[in-house]
Formats: C-alpha cells, structure tokens, sequence
C-alpha cells in the first residue's frame, strides 16, 4: 500500500547506505518534532529529579517550623515520586488511548501543554501534598508522550529506517536529561551567589518552555496514512477489510497474539522501569550524600554546601545521560545485529551490575565520573529497547494503546519501587551506615524478571509491523 506522507523523496538506497539519506522532508519533520516533544518531557521528568529532595527538605520545614530530618526527607522524596508515577501511569493508558481513537498529532498536542503546565506550576507549591498533586498532574502529559511520539514516527518511516529512527529519538531523551542537568548546574550557581533563592522553584518555572513547541505540531503535523486506513476500517468505508475497533484494551487481551505480547511488554516495562526510576534515579540522592561530606570535610559553610550540592547533583545527571546517550545508541546498534531478545537479555545482565556496583562502590568525589555514567549506560539501554520493540509487537488500530498500556500498566505497579526504597532505607536497613546502599543493592533483583520474560518474547528483528 502507497502512503503519501511516508514514501522517500528518492529511491531506497542500499541497506549499506546511511539511514537518514532515505528520509523525505516531512519524515524529517515529524522526526524532529516527536523527538522533540520526548526530549522535553524527559526535562521535565529529571528536574523533578534534581528538585525533589530540596524541595521536599524545605517544603516539610516550612510547614514544621524546623529542619526537616533525613528520615521524613527520604520517606517523602519516595511518596512524591511514587505520586508522579501513578499519574504518569494513568495519563500513559488514557493519552495512549487517546492516541489511537483521535489520533497521534492532536494527542501529541495535548500531552505537550500538559506537561508543561503543571512543571511551572510546581514552582507555586507551599506543602509537600499540593506540590505532590502538581507531580501528579504533570505526570498525566509525561506519561502520554512517549506512546504517540513512538507510534507516529513507527507509522511514518520504512521499515528499514524504523529502528534507527526510534533508536535516535530515544537516544535524543538523554539530551532532554542533559539539559535538565544543565538547568540544574546553572540554577545551583546562581543560588550559591544568592542570585536565586530557591533553586528548585526556578528550574520547574523553566519547564514551562516546551510548550511553545505545540505551536508547530498544530500547524504542521499530520496523522499517519496508515492511522488513516485505521480509521476507515473501524468505520466502515473500506469495505473490503473487516471491522476493527481503534484503541480497545479489550482486543489487546482477547485476540491469543496480542495478549502474548502485551503480557510480555509489560513485564519487560515493568523491570527497566522500577530499575530507574526505583533505584537508579536514587543514585541522585545517594551522589548528594557523597557530596555532602566532601565539602563538609573542606570545611564550607552551609548555605555555599547547598549550592554546590544543587551544581553538583546536576553534574551528576549530566553523568549519568552522557552515559544513557551511547547506551541507547548501543541498543539499537546491537539489536540490528544480533537480534531484540538476545540484546535485551545482554542489557538486563548489565543493568543489574552495574546499578548493583554503582549503590555499593560510590563512596568518593571522583567515582560519580565513572560508576554513574557507566549505570546510565546500561540502565537507559533498556529503554532504546522499548522505542523500537513495542511499537512492532501491536497493529496500527492498538500500535498506541499497547505501547502505552506496557510502558505504564507496569509503570502502576513500578510506582511502589520509590515507597519500597524509602522503606527499605528508613525500617529494614535502618540500622546500617548508609542504609539506601542497601536497599538499592537488594532492588536490583527486579532485573532478573526481564530476563525470565524474554524465552516468551516473539522476535521482531527484519520484520514489516503488524497490521
């Protein structure tokens, strides 16, 4: 079948020919936009990262009248996170939805502005609750993202340059992390010269800006012809295909081949991302801690410790993404090769050591340079993955709701990995030194379920997606 918007500009070249070569413009334009629209959503996630535990640590003392103790800042950190990935959760099943019944462009839209919105309102918080309902309701557009964004580049590439091009956009997040970093480098100075008083406050009103890039997806974004033949099936006027319904969770479970492969996306969603977001965004917090007593050995006063450690979290971050970049290059080079499951079963395995040695091995100024770009390699490689995996496991008509409903069905229940880290910190290992080492070292038995999924796993590798 023909598709207008999707047909190269020349003829494919041959397979040993760069990639992008055989992209027309507009290809070009939709795969700059939906990476776009990603990088940003993940800013937006890692300046909650780099915010969460100063703003926690003084939203609870402004409501005690004290300081807040590192017992109630970890319980905290880990309720406020647990909140975003539940709405993060709920805006990934209803936006993917979404996705599929109005289609890629208009949801793309939507989830934009609303994840922009409320990280700049999160800049207004007075509480920990009424900053934990902003984290929620950002998570609503965060979550829907990454579904569409994954669906309509997919839908728009050959089959050829599908997996590059999902590759690159995942690969592009990292950037969207690195300038979160950089936010949070450029806020920590500005607080530790006293330019800015509250560092966090800043960094979430500069998420505000990704809204501006709704602009052009209104403009000039188009739904994918192949989400088009969808839409004519579902409603009858392509009278030579059966009926099918767009965006119905009930046909993911119903039909024996959809059922198998959702089933299978989400357990392997569901160990990447307890893996990150409940453990290894943690590193954040166990590098601070490191930090802290550095500089507490050099002797500085307290107010110049809380800007260094607010640069130095975001020279953390920025370690951990240069790390992410190359591993989801890494992915989507090895799994052209090798194949889906033997690459993601490598990623596990390294995942699990390196967090492992990461949480138990950090312990000096100069090791955040090597053990934490390192998990960040290994870590996000898991997520160069999902982006070109999911989208060949459904059809066109559920390519949305079934990215959408692996990444964040499982993402329900990844939620409890930030409360189950706090716990383990605060009651089980609460009488060791630095319990969170603990903790993290003994969460990273979560890996070992992505593993045991892949033996079910069909393989995808050289093959046109599912209609």
């Amino acid at each position: 079948m023909h598709f207008s918007d999707d047909a190269p500009a020349v003829a494919a070249p041959l397979d040993d020919s760069p990639w992008w070569r055989e992209l027309n413009r507009y290809q070009w334009f939709v795969f700059l936009v939906a990476s776009l629209g990603w990088l940003f959503d993940t800013m937006d996630q890692q300046l909650f990262n780099l915010a969460r535990k100063p703003a926690v640590t003084e939203l609870i003392a402004a409501k005690a009248g004290d300081p807040a103790s590192a017992s109630d800042v970890a319980y905290y950190s880990g309720v406020t996170t647990c909140i975003f990935m539940l709405g993060w959760a709920t805006g990934g099943i209803f936006f993917g939805i979404l996705g599929d019944k109005v289609g890629r462009a208009k949801t793309m839209m939507l989830t934009i502005l609303t994840y922009s919105a409320f990280t700049g309102l999160s800049a207004l918080s007075k509480g920990v609750w009424d900053f934990s309902a902003y984290r929620f309701l950002t998570g609503l557009g965060v979550g829907g993202q990454f579904a569409v964004g994954v669906s309509l580049v997919a839908e728009v590439m050959s089959d050829r340059t599908r997996p590059y091009a999902l590759g690159w956009l995942q690969a592009l997040s990292a950037v969207g992390n690195m300038l979160a970093a950089g936010v949070g480098i450029g806020m920590g100075a500005l607080e530790q010269s006293g330019a800015v008083g509250s560092a966090w406050r800043a960094m979430f009103l500069v998420g505000l800006l990704p809204s501006l890039l709704a602009i052009p997806v209104f403009l000039k974004l188009k739904e994918p012809e192949r989400w088009k033949a969808a839409v004519r099936r579902e409603s009858g006027e392509d009278l030579g295909a059966p009926a099918k319904k767009l965006g119905s969770i009930s046909e993911l479970f119903s039909d024996p081949r959809w059922r198998r492969n959702t089933i299978v996306g989400m357990v392997l969603a569901f160990s990447g991302v307890v893996g990150l977001w409940g453990i290894g965004v943690f590193s954040n917090d166990l590098s601070q801690t490191v930090l802290r007593k550095h500089f507490v050995k050099e002797g500085l006063p307290p107010q110049e410790i809380a800007g260094k450690i607010t640069f130095w979290a975001g020279m953390t971050l920025l370690m951990f993404n240069f790390g992410a970049f190359f591993g989801i290059q890494g992915f989507a080079k090895l799994t052209q090769r090798i194949g889906r499951r033997p690459a993601f079963a490598i990623s596990f395995v390294l995942a699990a050591l390196s967090t492992s040695a990461s949480f138990w091995l950090l312990n000096e100024f100069w090791q955040i340079f090597v053990f934490v770009p390192i998990m960040g390699f290994c870590q996000l490689a898991l997520f160069g993955g999902y982006a070109i995996y999911f989208p060949e496991l459904f059809p066109t008509r559920l390519r949305s709701t079934g990215i959408s409903f692996c990444y964040n069905v499982g993402r329900f229940v990844a939620a409890s990995g930030p409360f189950v880290l706090g716990y383990l910190t605060s009651s089980v290992f609460a009488d060791k030194p630095e319990p969170m080492r603990y903790a993290g070292v003994a969460m990273c038995a979560v890996f070992i379920l992505g593993l045991l999924a892949l033996p079910f796993a069909p393989e995808t590798k050289g093959q046109p997606l599912p209609e």
